[in-house]
């Protein structure tokens, strides 16, 4: 099967639209997940302290209000002579009642806002959770997916992406479930209120207002995410940027291009500059008509309010009540607009985060698929074809037969399908025609664990982790004994070199292994193969980019390793491949010639022309050496 495209770097940029409906059910599944299930005590008590915030912010303005209202009426509304007139045996109670009115008031108040302390302070291993399931998530799920996906995309962006999405889930939290929702559950209890104590009139003031107020910000809101996406997509440029050139500062150095680098890091922070100016620009504009609508809907109130307490309707206190009211619940919106932008962004990164979520691998394990089941390592492509992007062919009805615990060759010009074939034996693609198997068993039935679980791997270019020496030998087999450890040091000729080191094993290697010399860092890959004791041995070029005397260190390396084992070695020295069993000579997708190595020279096609060419090569080197030791010695 032709592996799918993956989605390109266009489609990549294109943010989705972060349906706030949908991002509330990914929430509420999430906390209602599984691995959330340890937290729901503490996710009902937020939702109870959240509920009694509320009812308390809604009911101190009321209970301020009564206080005034008590002044008012033991003076008279002429202050306190008026009430020693009125009786001096009155005055204590009046004073122990507005004064427990506003005891209370103070009580509400610190409740309305001490409730939602407490409840951040319980909810805050709970949003944690929830961050760190979601980035363990995506993570894994991107480890799981197909080759060509990584091939397709660049380390920063994909890391921001994954980063982003996880901040998202603890923001939308904090204010999605407990800021927006809550306020609009506080407008409702508020207008039910208003309209009791006061008049329907105030609820309909607080109504409108509100609804203006939202409508307005979501609308600017709705533009100003046009531009924020432009400064994402120049922020994930200038962070890939900057990613590719630190981790390839050696290429950057060699070709002297630090200011070429640097000039394209600028370009990217150049547009997301002026994406930034224009978004806090159109912030100013929002802020300044948030400010309107909301000093509006407060004069209207006043002023309705102030009418009615001089038709003698209300009190100077329900004055001061109704206009808390509305304060209390402006206090929230204060943030609506960036809060909703905010939100608006964590739901674009949430929503990011699910889509490749969402990804399914190219090659996936079958329903059925089950364990390798190892008799000696045979493996057999038969008449396999398959087709990588962007090229007619790459391999056209390929067939080999490699018998268990032989050592082949593969070899043939760039672009011929070598590293193709290697590929298909990892199962990184699938054939589109034909069948890969090991002993027997067709590969698309088999698990993929259990499959490179039984292969082992000698790059040309061995990547090793930024972390000690010994994590990287023990990364095929975590759990080797000290024991296993060093006969596998000792097989790889790596045992002087590890002595010689001030930390030994527990040296660090570096980013990518960078602080090794190329010879080390294969003697590390070699001893990695053999620790994990594999049933088929690859080894791709694995010495072609070394010296000679490094390179028959480590042929000597891998002489051991591949003892009692089925090997295949692609090469494009030859003569690293020359004692093989049988070599497999391909050329433009197709097995053109195989044999040993001396029927192939006797045949005098393709591999005997390659051999020819090298070893020309090699006595013009040794002829240019031997030329320049005369000069130095004349």
């Amino acid at each position: 099967m032709r592996p799918t495209k993956p989605d390109s770097e266009e489609e990549a940029k294109q943010a989705p639209q972060g349906s706030l409906g949908l991002t509330m059910w990914r929430l509420t599944a999430l906390l209602a997940s599984p691995e959330m299930a340890k937290w729901r005590f503490r996710m009902v008590l937020a939702l109870v302290l959240t509920v009694i915030a509320k009812l308390f912010s809604v009911g101190a303005p009321i209970l301020f209000g009564d206080g005034i209202n008590l002044i008012v009426d033991a003076t008279g509304g002429g202050g306190a002579s008026q009430g020693e007139q009125a009786g001096s045996t009155l005055w204590p109670t009046v004073l122990t009642t507005f004064s427990l009115a506003f005891i209370a008031y103070a009580v509400a108040r610190f409740l309305s806002v001490g409730a939602p302390q407490l409840r951040d302070a319980m909810f805050a291993p709970v949003s944690q959770d929830a961050q760190r399931l979601t980035a363990v998530r995506a993570f894994a799920h991107v480890q799981r997916l197909s080759i060509g996906y990584h091939q397709s995309k660049r380390t920063g962006a994909l890391q921001r992406i994954i980063e982003r999405g996880a901040r998202a889930v603890d923001f939308l939290m904090r204010f999605l479930i407990f800021n927006i929702a809550p306020t609009l559950f506080e407008l409702t209890l508020a207008a039910i209120v208003l309209s009791a104590n006061y008049g329907w009139e105030f609820a309909v003031i607080a109504v409108v207002t509100i609804v203006i107020y939202m409508t307005l910000t979501w609308t600017m809101t709705e533009w100003r995410v046009v531009i924020r996406r432009q400064m994402n997509e120049a922020d994930n440029e200038a962070s890939a940027r900057a990613v590719d050139g630190l981790i390839n500062f050696e290429t950057v150095k060699a070709f002297a291009a630090e200011e070429r680098e640097s000039d394209a890091y600028n370009d990217a922070m150049t547009r997301y500059a002026q994406a930034a100016a224009r978004s806090q620009s159109s912030l100013a504009l929002l802020n300044g008509l948030q400010a309107f609508v909301m000093n509006a809907g407060l004069l209207a109130m006043a002023l309705t309010a102030g009418w009615k307490a001089y038709n003698g309707i209300l009190g100077a206190g329900d004055v001061a009540a109704v206009t808390m009211v509305l304060m209390n619940i402006y206090q929230p919106l204060n943030i609506l607009g960036w809060a909703y932008r905010e939100i608006k962004q964590g739901a674009v990164d949430m929503e990011r985060v699910y889509e490749t979520l969402a990804l399914k691998p190219d090659v996936a394990d079958a329903p059925d698929a089950r364990p390798l089941t190892l008799a000696g390592g045979a493996v057999r492509f038969e008449d396999v074809t398959f087709t990588h992007d962007g090229r007619s062919r790459s391999l056209g009805g390929v067939s080999m037969d490699i018998p268990a615990g032989s050592f082949v060759g593969i070899c043939g010009p760039s672009g011929a399908g070598k590293s193709t074939i290697l590929r298909l034996l990892f199962r990184f693609y699938d054939p589109e025609a034909g069948r890969v198997s090991i002993d027997g068993q067709d590969l698309r039935t088999i698990a993929q664990t259990s499959l490179r679980d039984a292969l082992g791997l000698v790059p040309q270019d061995v990547v090793l982790f930024n972390d000690t020496l010994r994590a990287n030998v023990v990364y095929g087999k975590p759990d080797a004994s000290e024991a296993e450890i060093a006969d596998v040091l000792e097989r790889a000729h790596l045992s002087a070199f590890v002595r010689g080191l001030p930390d030994g094993l527990e040296t660090l290697v570096g980013e990518r292994g960078l602080k090794l010399s190329g010879g080390e860092k294969q003697r590390v890959g070699v001893a990695r193969a053999i620790l994990k004791d594999p049933a088929v041995l690859i080894l791709d070029e694995a010495t072609s980019a070394l010296d000679s005397q490094t390179e028959q260190e480590v042929q000597d390396a891998l002489g051991d390793a591949a003892e009692g084992r089925t090997t295949i070695a692609v090469a494009h020295r030859l003569s690293t491949i020359a004692s093989a069993d049988r070599i497999f000579v391909l050329d433009a997708g197709k097995v053109a010639e195989t044999g040993t190595h001396d029927e192939l020279l006797a045949l005098g096609g393709l591999y005997a022309d390659m051999w020819r060419r090298q070893s020309e090569a090699v006595s013009a080197v040794g002829a240019s050496l031997d030329a320049a030791k005369v000069s130095v010695a004349e």
